[in-house]
């Protein structure tokens, strides 16, 4: 099964909650440097600049929805076009 996961940046606090119970630690709260791009872990004016997903580590399990207190993170399940199966004659 697909899934798509949908971030409210504008409505997440950096509270951390969501990076502490990803099982798999496929989130990371940071802030970006604008000149350098190198990434900050502090949290400016109580917002969290950005919430970096590793969509390879990511197992889609909703840990991270259950634990986030202000409901920004969201799990879309979609399901995957089914592959057609090929028969072989013998």
């Amino acid at each position: 099964m697909a899934f798509a996961m949908h971030i409210n940046m504008e409505r997440c606090t950096g509270c951390n909650n969501c990076v502490v119970a990803c099982p798999v630690n496929a989130l990371e709260l940071c802030t970006v440097d604008p000149v350098s791009s190198d990434k900050i872990y502090l949290v400016q004016n109580g917002k969290a600049i950005s919430l970096d997903l590793n969509k390879e580590l990511c197992a889609g399990c909703g840990v991270c929805v259950e634990a986030c207190p202000y409901n920004v993170i969201r799990l879309l399940a979609s399901e995957a076009p089914a592959a057609e199966a090929v028969s072989e004659e013998h």
